[in-house]
């Protein structure tokens, strides 16, 4: 459990990373770019991959996940700083209904009762967690913040559902994939930062360069420690799976009331706790 444990502090540090960057006036999107050039060289130094023939690899999916990848990382990062960290949080891990229900209606597989209660909860935390006021706490909330966690929920889900398709390919190693996927994001998002370079809209900085290895060391981090997690507890996927998603919500809660000083209105405390409860149904259905 402690590779379990250690991938859910990776994945907080990550949100809070997210959180700090306003604070220290760090250009977001040149962070997100850096990052993926650590997770990289990361992913080289741990898992060796071997570049194989890509004639029948899934170039499409990759390339897709090139683009999604920067560009959901950019709406986490507004959705940190202008919904919090405990909501994007939830709203993070209860993406896994979007690949649950792809399952259901586009692969054919299988939704018993405890599934569809566990959706039924899944949508009333998500419905609870939105900060449907304006103020709290005589904190103002922007009144667009829904948005953003709702393109977090549906973004993530998606590319949960592209990585379960790279996964199914077994001619490429799945390491070797997500080397091929990282490359591929870094390029997109260097292109389009150069873009901005050239444009004035922002200039290369040491200080977002080394912000961007950071949180790209943090966010390697929740990934290998996962695969670890998997692999030491093979037998025991489910136990992964929800406590990662429910220690992720706990420490992201605990982070942002106690750190960030984030305020939740009592529907969106019953919001999070019904995500912890729709998690543990799905993962024991």
């Amino acid at each position: 459990m402690l590779y379990v444990f250690l991938s859910i502090c990776c994945s907080v540090i990550v949100s809070v990373l997210l959180k700090l960057a306003k604070r220290y006036q760090i250009d977001v999107f040149q962070a997100i770019t850096w990052n993926y050039s650590m997770a990289i060289l990361l992913t080289w130094f741990f898992f060796k991959p071997t570049i194989p023939s890509l004639q029948n690899a899934p170039v499409h999916i990759y390339l897709g996940l090139g683009i999604l990848l920067p560009l959901l990382f950019m709406v986490m990062a507004i959705s940190v700083r202008i919904a919090g960290i405990v909501r994007t949080d939830v709203a993070q891990r209860l993406s896994l209904f979007i690949p649950l229900l792809a399952s259901f209606l586009i692969f054919g597989d299988s939704l018993n009762k405890l599934k569809i209660i566990g959706l039924v909860i899944g949508f009333a935390a998500i419905l609870c967690s939105i900060p449907w006021q304006k103020k709290t706490a005589n904190r103002k909330v922007y009144s667009n913040a829904w948005i953003f966690l709702l393109i977090v929920f549906f973004g993530i889900g998606i590319i949960d559902i592209l990585f379960k398709q790279v996964a199914l390919f077994k001619e490429v190693p799945y390491t070797t994939s997500l080397f091929l996927i990282y490359t591929l994001a870094f390029v997109i998002a260097l292109i389009v930062l150069i873009f901005r370079v050239l444009t004035k809209k922002t200039k290369f900085s040491w200080l977002h360069i080394m912000f961007g290895w950071i949180l790209g060391v943090a966010n390697f981090g929740n990934i290998l420690f996962y695969l670890k997690a998997h692999t030491s507890l093979s037998k025991s996927p489910s136990t992964v799976f929800s406590a990662m998603n429910i220690g992720v919500i706990a420490l992201g809660t605990l982070v942002g009331l106690v750190v960030f000083n984030e305020r939740l209105s009592i529907l969106n405390k019953v919001g999070v706790a019904l995500a912890v409860i729709a998690i543990v149904v799905i993962t024991i259905s």
